[in-house]
C-alpha cells in the first residue's frame, strides 16, 4: 500500500443505545462501586451487550457473582426485551449460585 501511496479510510459509526434523558425511575445505587463480596451469592452485578452478527445483532445479558466474578447466569437473545435477556440470565444464575428467591 505505501508503494502505491494507498491509504485506508476509516469511519467509525456512532450508534446510540442509551436514552439518558428518559422519565423512568432510576434504581438507588446499592453497591455505590464496592465490588468486594466476602461470599458467593452476596453480590451479583450483570450487564447487557450487543454484538453484530453475519445475521444481524445479538443481545448478551451476562450475571457475575462478584465473591470469585464468575459468571453464573448468561443469555443469548434476537430481542432486547427483558423475558428474553435479564430474566433469562438470572433464572439461569438462580438455578447455578447459592441464591434462594421465591
Amino acid at each position: 500500500m505505501r508503494e502505491l501511496n494507498l491509504k485506508s479510510i476509516i469511519r467509525k459509526k456512532w450508534i446510540q443505545t442509551t436514552d439518558s434523558e428518559h422519565r423512568y425511575p432510576i434504581a438507588e445505587n446499592i453497591l455505590n462501586r464496592n465490588f468486594y463480596a466476602a461470599n458467593p451469592a452476596e453480590k451479583w452485578v450483570s450487564d447487557l451487550t450487543y454484538i453484530r452478527t453475519l445475521e444481524g445483532w445479538v443481545y448478551l445479558t451476562t450475571v457475575i457473582d462478584l465473591a470469585d466474578r464468575k459468571v453464573i447466569g448468561w443469555s443469548l437473545s434476537e430481542t432486547m426485551n427483558a423475558k428474553s435477556t435479564t430474566v433469562k440470565a438470572f433464572l439461569m444464575a438462580k438455578n447455578n449460585g447459592l441464591l434462594t428467591v421465591n
